[in-house]
């Protein structure tokens, strides 16, 4: 199959003198983002001839603690979510789902 277009993500990222980041934005300007300020990123790659994935962290030294906090819980969440659209297990899931449960509540990020 050819490839009929290709398409761009964007990331920004403000430096202070130590090379810690102070502000990031980012731009998929094919999904209506232009230039998006955000906090935090966690961004992986797959490399299938070493069958190991590749990763980037990055976060703004301004960022509180509970906003990181939150962020992991709903990026674990999303995780399981794209885990069962990826392989249909269903059983995993629901125990990604578990453990997603158990860190909210250790973190005391659900309100009941």
């Amino acid at each position: 199959m050819a490839i009929k277009k290709n398409t761009e993500i964007k990331v920004q990222v403000g430096l202070d003198e130590n090379n810690i980041p102070e502000q990031m934005k980012w731009s998929a300007e094919d999904g209506g983002v232009k230039e998006q300020e955000t906090k935090a990123m966690l961004l992986s790659f797959w490399d299938s001839d070493k069958q190991e994935a590749l990763k980037m962290d990055l976060w703004v030294k301004d960022m509180p603690v509970d906003q990181m906090q939150l962020f992991f819980h709903q990026t674990l969440v999303s995780l399981s979510d794209t885990f069962l659209i990826a392989t249909q297990d269903e059983k995993m899931t629901a125990t990604m789902k578990d453990f997603c449960d158990y860190f909210a509540e250790k973190l005391e990020l659900k309100n009941n």
